[in-house]
């Protein structure tokens, strides 16, 4: 069985409810947590904030943050997962925001920059990752570390 199966079986058995906000996984997160058969007890919300724009609208994330920090930052994933939990009242929140590329990058923010913003019962944090590989490596990468994550959380 693939470990995220068991992750999400885990959450599945403590009733933990669980909602996603995500920028640079396009997606990759929610569907990797709705493939487990039964997830819909507590699988609340993905939703996908891939433009500033739809950052600012849905997640409610100042757009002062955004031009001071910029969408790829601890800042933004902050207030990403904080906005969430509001939004969904889910036990579990998570939020990505990073730069997949092939192109995007710069000098201080390289492909590979991700940011996961986490929210778990009063825990709130973000975790800083730099990944190395192609677009869907990095996506891959960034889903693994937000499940492994909330396994060692939970």
């Amino acid at each position: 069985m693939p470990s995220y199966k068991k992750i999400i079986n885990e959450l599945i058995k403590r009733n933990f409810s669980i909602s996603v906000a995500e920028s640079c996984s396009g997606g990759q997160l929610s569907s990797t947590i709705t493939k487990v058969s039964g997830v819909s007890k507590i699988f609340n919300m993905g939703i996908i904030t891939y433009s500033n724009q739809a950052k600012i609208n849905l997640l409610k994330v100042p757009i002062s943050k955004i031009i001071k920090h910029g969408a790829v930052s601890k800042e933004v994933a902050l207030s990403m997962v904080l906005n969430l939990a509001k939004l969904s009242k889910s036990k579990i929140c998570i939020s990505t925001t990073g730069i997949s590329g092939p192109s995007g990058g710069s000098k201080n923010k390289p492909v590979g920059l991700v940011y996961i913003g986490i929210k778990f019962n009063k825990q709130v944090f973000v975790v800083k990752k730099i990944f190395i590989g192609d677009r869907k490596k990095i996506q891959n990468d960034t889903v693994n570390c937000a499940l492994q994550t909330i396994k060692e959380l939970i």
